[in-house]
């Protein structure tokens, strides 16, 4: 039955309402970081800014400070040197991010497409303890990771976050994925082992291309709990070789000499990796969730 167009309406309005909830704060940050410290603290305040600069983003890449901390008046010490390291710390969580999405979709796949497939002993109890671990709170082994990565060598290294964040998002990688390996017709495979092909072989050259909503699926979700880890990084690094985007915005932000238009900046600069990669990979996202729900 075709809605009407009252029930249209309501579903148009609603959508509008919870977009606007959704998206209201992410527009007010990105707004404050184009305008001077004056505009933001006046009173009343100016919903819409009647002055707009980039000087907030100028001070980050070039480090010259915004014009109007010169004024009269205006405290000349509201400002976050921190600040100045948004772009190596972007750097490091995007390098960070990627690899460990790239370790969910090499070893995830494998582990996932052998539970899925293969019959072997101890398959069940060691997929049972793959699950198990999954249920652990990541903060309970947060020792015995700082020890397992000081022990190699690797504090303050991109080597410490890949494997701690590799370990807490691997679980769920290889259970996403053999759900969905159990629903691919095994049919193509078995042809292909036929023709010669190795399990290796047939897992790159047939599954792969076939469950590629699945592992974008798999690797968006192990990119976006790297990049937005805090507790891990903060633990286990200590200088901005090292230190991700999470570490420095918290940083700036708890300065009691922060300017919040330098802050706006950095939450700015924060969100462009996910939202490139969400935007990049939308559609082979949104086909892998929806698939792996209806298997359920």
């Amino acid at each position: 039955m075709r809605p009407s167009r009252a029930q249209q309406l309501l579903v148009t309005t609603l959508g509008v309402l919870v977009a606007a909830y959704i998206l209201a704060p992410f527009a007010w940050v990105a707004v404050s970081s184009i305008q001077p410290e004056k505009e933001l603290f006046s009173v009343p305040p100016h919903w819409v800014p009647r002055i707009l600069t980039g000087d907030n983003y100028r001070f980050i890449f070039t480090g010259k400070f915004p014009a109007g901390y010169t004024e009269t008046g205006l405290l000349r010490g509201r400002i976050s040197e921190k600040a100045r390291d948004a772009l190596p710390a972007l750097k490091n969580s995007t390098i960070v991010a990627l690899t460990v999405a790239a370790a969910n979709l090499v070893l995830g796949v494998v582990a996932a497409y052998s539970f899925s497939r293969l019959r072997f002993r101890g398959a069940g109890a060691l997929y049972t303890f793959v699950l198990a671990s999954r249920l652990l709170p990541p903060m309970a082994l947060a020792i015995p990771y700082y020890l397992i990565v000081a022990r190699l060598g690797l504090l303050d290294r991109y080597g410490a976050l890949i494997l701690i964040h590799s370990a807490v998002t691997l679980p769920f990688t290889v259970w996403f994925l053999a759900v969905y390996f159990r629903r691919v017709p095994p049919d193509m495979e078995e042809a292909a082992l036929v023709d010669g092909c190795t399990r290796l072989q047939v897992l790159v050259r047939i599954v792969a291309p076939v469950a590629a909503p699945a592992l974008a699926a798999a690797a968006a979700f192990a990119f976006m709990f790297s990049y937005n880890d805090f507790p891990f990084a903060l633990f286990v690094t200590s200088t901005i070789r090292s230190q991700t985007i999470p570490v420095i915005v918290s940083a700036t932000a708890v300065n009691p000499d922060v300017s919040f238009g330098v802050v706006a900046v950095t939450v700015v600069l924060t969100m462009l990796p996910p939202v490139a990669f969400a935007l990049l990979f939308r559609h082979y996202i949104t086909r892998g969730l929806i698939t792996v729900v209806t298997t359920r």
